[in-house]
């Protein structure tokens, strides 16, 4: 037998004395022999020098605005983008300023936050309410579903001349108006979260003994929170579209008031100031609502996005 052929037949050769030598390896031959022999072959980690910078997140999202901004400022400064047309975003920063300064805007805010809160209030309790008595009952949804969805049918704008006839030009048809509009969203999610319970679920707590308030408090309305919470941001977006066209019916105050004003003279960045606003509280009423959401809704991970 050959050097060569007993190397690769595991066998050393013997030495003058008779004893077998084992041929002398390398260092790398050594160590590949030596992971074969005790296990599975391990691939060597290399640490990554250096960290890779990720550009947060919120940085991420201020990109659009601010390009879109800095956009129409070189548009406005050019002259292509008239002030009679739209104000530059220069000149929309001052006049919101000078209506911060004199007490204008915040009062305007106030009322207007004023409707919307009533509004909202009085629209979201008619519609659980309303959304409760049909989904936890066949003959509640026999005898609320289909009227509701006949009237949700109606374009909500539609009757304003209806609410003037019938409550006067004062608060309360700017209130029913938001109110109509807030009602049918909250009724809509409740309602859908509500039969989109799983039914195994309910035969499980039927099974554990759970009497029927004891299965709506503990398995129904958690079911439906989710499609609530849908609902109540639905509800907060409406309300604001509610409150510019009701704002429109005789208003002496609120931010629709200033907008009607501005339109008369053709003050575009007063309505854009207004307009921001509107935006600015949209966004700060949906924000509260996630918070909300988020604390209510811990026992149900959701998928976040990768």
């Amino acid at each position: 037998m050959t050097l060569d052929q007993t190397v690769r037949g595991g066998h050393a050769p013997p030495d003058s004395s008779g004893h077998a030598v084992r041929p002398s390896l390398g260092k790398e031959a050594a160590d590949d022999a030596a992971v074969v022999s005790d296990g599975p072959v391990l691939e060597r980690v290399v640490a990554v020098s250096g960290r890779r910078w990720v550009v947060p997140r919120w940085l991420r999202r201020a990109v659009g605005p601010v390009v879109l901004l800095v956009l129409w400022q070189v548009l406005s400064a050019s002259g292509a983008l008239a002030e009679e047309i739209l104000a530059s975003p220069g000149t929309i920063a001052a006049t919101a300023g000078d209506l911060v300064a004199d007490g204008t805007l915040p009062s305007a805010m106030l009322v207007s936050l004023q409707r919307v809160a009533v509004g909202l209030l009085l629209g979201g309790v008619v519609g659980v309410v309303l959304a409760l008595a049909s989904g936890l009952s066949r003959l509640g949804e026999d005898l609320v579903d289909a009227t509701v969805q006949m009237l949700r049918s109606i374009p909500w704008v539609g009757v304003i001349p209806l609410f003037i006839i019938w409550l006067g030009i004062g608060e309360a048809p700017k209130i029913a108006l938001i109110s109509l509009g807030a009602a049918f969203h909250l009724y809509l999610n409740v309602y859908a979260g509500i039969r989109g319970v799983d039914a195994q679920l309910v035969e499980a707590g039927t099974s554990l003994g759970l009497s029927r308030w004891g299965l709506i408090r503990h398995v129904v309305l958690p079911g439906a929170l989710p499609g609530a919470m849908t609902g109540l941001r639905y509800s907060l977006a409406t309300a604001w579209l509610a409150l510019v066209f009701g704002e429109q019916v005789n208003a002496d105050d609120g931010l629709g008031f200033l907008m009607n004003q501005a339109r008369e003279f053709f003050r575009t960045d007063v309505i854009v100031v207004c307009l921001v606003v509107y935006a600015t509280l949209g966004l700060i009423a949906d924000f509260l609502v996630r918070t909300l959401e988020r604390l209510l809704l811990q026992w149900r991970p959701t998928f976040t996005g990768q």
